[in-house]
């Protein structure tokens, strides 16, 4: 069996000067880097998301439409479409360190990287499930959307999970606590 490391839509949207800017995601993208340099041997894979949504729809409602407020709960600013500078890795994420690249939300709202799949068109639970993957560390952006989400679904899918405390960054301090309470009493390791 083997463990892998997921990386979660560390892009320059969700990073500081970005459309839907978390604060310390430049800060995380460098931290992530910074680890895997120094950890990479104890990962067999390192797989990292991203959001690649269509340009000129709302996505089944996931951006807000033109002229209306996102409401923050269901419906965004426009982000990460897919192409744009913005759906890009942050600069400091060093991407030679990444084994597989994963696409969520195209055309549909989709948090978690198990709602995405590979460059090859293959979900990830199924590249998974190939190479023998059973326990997996969890990092990145957002804590309380992505992270969350990605980090239940490994779980219900029957990996054990590991969230990565110093490698994540939320949109929100009150959601972001919560997430990492709920992955806490379902048997997440948050460490």
């Amino acid at each position: 069996m083997s463990r892998a490391l997921l990386i979660v839509d560390v892009q320059k949207d969700f990073c500081e000067g970005g459309s839907l800017a978390c604060a310390g995601g430049a800060a995380v993208a460098k931290r992530i880097t910074q680890y895997l340099k120094m950890h990479r041997s104890d990962y067999d894979f390192v797989f990292a998301s991203r959001d690649w949504h269509d340009a000129g729809n709302n996505n089944g409602g996931h951006f807000a439409n033109p002229g209306e407020a996102p409401d923050w709960v269901n419906s965004w600013p426009v982000h990460c479409v897919a192409g744009s500078d913005g759906a890009e890795y942050h600069s400091a994420l060093d991407t030679t360190l990444i084994d597989f690249h994963i696409h969520k939300g195209q055309g549909k709202p989709a948090y978690s990287a198990f709602e995405g799949t590979t460059n090859q068109g293959q979900p990830i639970a199924a590249k998974f499930s190939e190479l023998n993957i059973d326990s997996l560390d969890v990092c990145g952006i957002a804590t309380d959307y992505c992270v969350l989400a990605s980090a239940l679904d490994a779980h219900k899918t029957g990996y054990q999970v590991r969230v990565l405390l110093d490698l994540i960054t939320g949109v929100a301090e009150d959601s972001s606590a919560a997430a990492l309470n709920k992955l806490s009493a379902i048997g997440c390791e948050v460490i």
